[in-house]
């Protein structure tokens, strides 16, 4: 992409700046209209990855922070706005800033408060399954956070805690894989603080189809 945008902006300087010292066939010209997408497509690349991390970093403060937070954050609910009505506050950016799009969140009538018990609960859980802490750390956190399972399986919990805020693996998409784990053990209570978390966590993290 980023090879193809260079391509169609070279192509377009050098046909307004240098058309007498460097001829370019109408072939050429006509390729790099055809391209010229490409050219923008590679110029939101940075911004969609500051984007995401940004989405990342508010819910983020929401629960563990404000524990107050947007359980409801599906793509629907989430705004590009490519155009902002300028504020005496411009004069302060940088153009780059200035003319790059902004994101706009809305839709906030689905909302879940957390005690800071419950959000340094929930932050402990998060923190060994991302520290690849071993199955009978991760299962105790899921005990502290109230898990009640039919067996009390330590390899259920852990494996379970895994799958809701670990890294996405292939065998996730097989049912197969899912009845093994079922049939090791089976949820008796889920509790409800990290219901809305797991259901956010979710929304953002859901491979694409």
């Amino acid at each position: 992409l980023w090879s193809t945008a260079i391509a169609v902006r070279s192509i377009q300087l050098a046909s307004r700046t240098t058309p007498s010292i460097i001829p370019l066939s109408q072939q050429w010209l006509k390729w790099a209209k055809d391209h010229e997408n490409a050219a923008s497509q590679a110029e939101m690349l940075d911004w969609t990855s500051d984007a995401i991390d940004a989405l990342f970093d508010v819910h983020g403060y929401q629960i563990f922070n404000q524990g107050l937070f947007n359980a409801d954050a599906h793509p629907g609910n989430i705004l590009i706005i490519e155009r902002i009505a300028e504020s005496s506050n411009d004069k302060h950016n940088n153009s780059r800033n200035k003319n790059r799009p902004k994101l706009g969140l809305i839709d906030f009538g689905q909302c879940k408060r957390l005690n800071e018990e419950e959000r340094q609960r929930v932050a402990r859980l998060v923190i060994s399954v991302a520290n690849e802490e071993s199955d009978e750390q991760v299962a105790l956190h899921c005990r502290n956070l109230g898990f009640i399972t039919k067996n009390d399986s330590t390899k259920f919990l852990s494996t379970f805690a895994r799958l809701m805020f670990g890294k996405f693996r292939s065998e996730h998409l097989k049912p197969s894989w899912h009845k093994s784990l079922h049939d090791e053990d089976e949820i008796v209570y889920f509790p409800s603080e990290l219901s809305m978390v797991y259901r956010t966590c979710l929304l953002y993290t859901s491979p694409s189809p």
